[in-house]
């Protein structure tokens, strides 16, 4: 069966006399995989997932979903394509316009894509979903707390019902114990919802803990990639053995804090 995602030869810059952001990346996601793209600031890991989601076009090579390439799926039906693949940004407070309602922010991506109103109980749906009550739906997002505007991004992105959900750093601006209740909550509503998961991280420990599979990546290009556990166990490049060895030193250390 072919991927949901197919990436080949993949470049990116941002302008004509930039350097290249991405260069020749490659890589397939399956359907109801969860994906992993990690490496440091730079790396060109959150470009790649922009390319991905429709939202920057590639400068070479090419991009398929569903064995159609996104070029032609935003020419021809864009609104089918946004339906079906949904981002999560990274800072869940610039992610809100502060002078809405967060019943507006909501049903933001159904009033553009399905171009129809949206009643109370689908916004209270979405809330549960993500284990939030309905009271919040007439606060502004400056009354909430981090973690609740994540969790309140996520529940706008899976409004129109996604095939591929995008989560580009989602727990990098929130404190340690939130930020594993938000992984806890993307593992459950892949399980739940059967969604594709791709997800960028800088920390390889956070990527080990959600996705069975993992690229790495350095520069714009990709020094490795597999699954997970492999990768975590018996890397392959320097770089990622770095990163491992990061990742098992944060480990460390937060196992020595007093409880």
């Amino acid at each position: 069966m072919a991927p949901l995602v197919d990436v080949q030869d993949l470049s990116f810059r941002y302008g004509g006399h930039l350097p290249w952001v991405l260069r020749s990346v490659g890589l397939s996601v399956e359907q109801g995989a969860a994906v992993g793209i990690v490496g440091e600031s730079g790396s060109g890991k959150s470009t790649l997932v922009r390319v991905l989601c429709g939202l920057v076009a590639a400068g070479g090579g090419t991009v398929g979903y569903e064995g159609r390439d996104i070029s032609d799926w935003l020419a021809r039906d864009p609104r089918a394509f946004r339906r079906q693949n949904q981002m999560v940004f990274q800072s869940p407070g610039s992610s809100f316009d502060p002078r809405m309602r967060i019943r507006r922010s909501v049903g933001e991506p159904v009033r553009a894509l399905e171009r129809r109103r949206v009643s109370e109980a689908e916004l209270t749906e979405w809330l549960a979903l993500v284990g939030l009550d309905r009271t919040i739906l007439d606060r502004y997002p400056h009354q909430l707390s981090g973690g609740q505007l994540q969790r309140i991004a996520i529940a706008r992105a899976l409004s129109v019902n996604p095939s591929v959900l995008y989560a580009d750093e989602p727990t990098s601006a929130l404190d340690v114990s939130v930020q594993a209740q938000v992984l806890n909550l993307l593992m459950d509503l892949r399980a739940r919802l059967g969604l594709t998961l791709v997800m960028v991280s800088h920390d390889l420990a956070v990527v080990g803990r959600v996705c069975e599979q993992v690229v790495v990546m350095r520069n714009g290009e990709i020094v490795e990639s597999g699954p997970t556990a492999a990768v975590m166990h018996q890397p392959a490049a320097d770089y990622t053995r770095s990163l491992v060895a990061a990742a098992r030193a944060v480990s460390l250390a937060a196992s020595r804090v007093p409880g």
